[in-house]
């Protein structure tokens, strides 16, 4: 089977990402959200809920904000996919906690065993929940593996201080090491089957190096992972803006190339459109132009940090914390390109 990105024409590939609006996917009914979870902080439950998005897969939804006690630092989309083989977790949510109360849930609502997990990038709240899948297998690209065993230690001491109790004992479980278990044989195939299911995976890069796209080719429910964040503005820790806007033009392509009908971003609202890559374009195109001309115009971070937020950006998720760390990730890199004359 050939890579998905690879079975539309490059037409069609520019076209898929040049409009002003986002595109309708195929049609189908998304049930209606769920009233958002009820965290339970004297109790430390994180009221975790399954909506059906398909037959057999399913979405648990996080805040859609910052980390905090309040929310129990749960800001994600996790999923899950029920095959014949047992049910495909995707991605572990932020803590041994919250791990815990995720597989009782699957098992709950599906009446099956968890026969995998997913990881779709490094990020924290996508791996600390692993502890509850200790028995399980664990899987990621190489890439992924070895940036979350870099950068584990860090989250594990900031959701600490971030989330306080939430974290208790927990402790980053890695996923499985070498060519067998990582899912970089699979990507580069292009599919994964298991169980009578076939996911469609996808490597793409910019807001890590490492982005894991997953698409349930029977139901058309795509798990995109960090490349599209709606209505929250993008966490940037790892990206790379010009890569990452590249990769957003390839997964519309994909998308329409899998006839996928349902987008799960990893944070913010799931559509049956591909809204949540334009939002995340223009923010992307509107942030780098900005730290272009402060920096072209000689401010400092100090300065560019201080610069109003416009509409529609202000009234996203996160914009009072997330455009501020945005700014302190992005502007020395575009500051020393500008100061050496790199148009780009």
């Amino acid at each position: 089977m050939r890579p998905i990105a690879t079975l539309l024409s490059a037409a069609g590939l520019a076209a898929a990402l040049a409009g002003p609006a986002a595109i309708a996917l195929a049609q189908t009914q998304i049930p209606q959200a769920l009233q958002a979870s009820q965290v339970d902080i004297s109790r430390l439950d994180y009221g975790l809920r399954a909506r059906r998005l398909a037959d057999g897969v399913y979405v648990i939804e996080g805040a859609n904000a910052d980390f905090s006690p309040a929310n129990g630092c749960n800001i994600i989309n996790t999923g899950f996919i029920e095959t014949d083989a047992g049910v495909v977790v995707v991605n572990t949510g932020p803590s041994r906690l919250y791990g815990e109360q995720q597989r009782a849930l699957i098992e709950r609502t599906t009446g099956k065993a968890v026969a995998q997990v997913i990881h779709l990038n490094l990020h924290p709240d996508y791996f600390l929940g692993n502890q509850a899948y200790a028995d399980v297998p664990r899987r990621a690209t190489e890439a992924t593996r070895a940036g979350m065993a870099r950068e584990a230690g860090a989250y594990e001491t900031n959701l600490y201080r971030l989330c306080g109790d939430w974290m208790k004992a927990t402790q980053a479980l890695l996923p499985a090491a070498g060519p067998a278990s990582t899912l970089d044989a699979a990507a580069d195939a292009g599919v994964l089957r298991i169980g009578g299911r076939e996911l469609l995976l996808q490597v793409l890069q910019g807001h890590t190096d490492s982005d894991l796209v997953l698409i349930d080719r029977r139901s058309g429910v795509a798990f995109v992972g960090g490349l599209a964040f709606a209505e929250r503005i993008p966490t940037t820790p790892h990206a790379r803006i010009d890569t990452w806007l590249a990769s957003l033009t390839t997964l519309a392509t994909t998308l329409k190339a899998a006839d996928a009908r349902v987008i799960v971003p990893s944070h913010g609202p799931v559509r049956s459109d591909t809204f949540a890559l334009f939002q995340t374009r223009d923010y992307l195109r509107w942030l780098d132009q900005r730290l272009r001309t402060a920096a072209g115009n000689g401010l400092e971070l100090a300065e560019v940090l201080k610069l109003p937020v416009p509409t529609p950006y202000k009234s996203w998720a996160a914009v009072e914390t997330e455009y501020l760390r945005n700014v302190v990730h992005l502007f020395p890199r575009v500051e020393d390109a500008v100061l050496r004359g790199e148009t780009r």
